[in-house]
């Protein structure tokens, strides 16, 4: 019986949140069970950004990728997923060139970004808004 080594990494951007498995593989990407080239253009650049970085730096990507998005729009599941790839990617290689090439090009794929939607205040209809008042 043959293991195959796998590690699956999360990552979160805005209300999206995507898990990545990587593989040793033939290059084969998914998201949700999709190949990333059958997505619309700009994203399908987005989720490239990793892939190309690897290659370039490994010389070779030999790796298969199965990353599960949900929550969030469309854009969101994106970004996270080049996060989450890019994570995977480094951990699986453990590379440390990979790693400084990442944060060169954009730390954005190796961090997450941590802002989130500010919570509405009680008795106000948006989270800074405030009521009006008129004294007459």
């Amino acid at each position: 019986m043959d293991i195959k080594k796998s590690i699956m990494i999360g990552g979160k951007r805005k209300t999206a949140i995507a898990k990545a498995l990587i593989t040793e593989g033939n290059g084969k990407i998914l998201i949700n069970k999709i190949p990333y080239e059958n997505l619309d253009f700009f994203k399908k650049l987005i989720i490239q950004e990793p892939i190309e970085i690897t290659k370039k730096i490994l010389g070779h990507f030999n790796f298969n990728i199965s990353v599960n998005a949900k929550g969030g729009g469309t854009g969101a599941q994106a970004e996270v997923s080049r996060l989450s790839i890019a994570r995977a990617l480094v951990k699986f290689t453990k590379s440390e060139e990979l790693k400084k090439a990442f944060m060169k090009y954009d730390k954005n794929l190796l961090i997450a970004d941590t802002r989130r939607k500010e919570a509405y205040k009680p008795g106000d209809s948006k989270a800074r808004r405030k009521r009006q008042k008129s004294f007459r």
